[in-house]
């Protein structure tokens, strides 16, 4: 699956697509599948609920936001690859979500699990996705986008947060 091009999604997700290498998209999911539970299980525990400002998310809690928002695109990907027309999908506020993400009770290694079921789902979702599927575009909250743009920006918005949690965490 080719990166995408402009007109693929909202310009808002450059940001976390331009973090994506180049080469074959299944085995940059898998890597940056390895590599983020690899580098969730190396924090030590005295991190977890740390935050490097008031009213910043926990490392704890910017794992969970990083779980809900690959929901969320997988399911907006899955509508693209479907050709669902019809779905009516709206904006996430990443900040309503967090608020309602009680993680005070979940380990660190609990969220790490969860991290590696959803991006499973998410996998087995694109493991088979021909090129032609792939560019079927779908309408979303404000701009169109295609099932290789959130592929994209699943692989990128991880990396966009082990930069601010190796910079500002650690």
């Amino acid at each position: 699956m080719k990166k995408p091009f402009p007109g693929e999604y909202n310009p808002y997700f450059d940001r976390y697509i331009s973090l994506v290498p180049d080469g074959d998209f299944n085995a940059l999911l898998n890597e940056n599948t390895a590599t983020a539970i690899s580098f969730f299980e190396s924090i030590p525990a005295e991190k977890h609920d740390y935050r490097y400002a008031n009213n910043k998310w926990s490392i704890r809690e910017t794992l969970m936001h990083i779980i809900d928002t690959e929901r969320v695109m997988s399911y907006r990907a899955l509508v693209a690859i479907r050709k669902d027309a019809g779905a009516v999908l709206s904006n996430m506020d990443e900040n309503h979500y967090a608020a309602n993400a009680d993680v005070t009770g979940r380990s660190l290694a609990s969220l790490v699990g969860e991290f590696a079921a959803v991006r499973s789902a998410t996998t087995a979702l694109y493991e088979h996705i021909t090129e032609e599927r792939s560019t079927f575009k779908i309408m979303g909250p404000t701009h169109p986008f295609t099932a290789s743009a959130l592929g994209y920006i699943m692989i990128g918005h991880v990396i966009h947060h082990f930069n601010i949690v190796t910079e500002r965490y650690l």
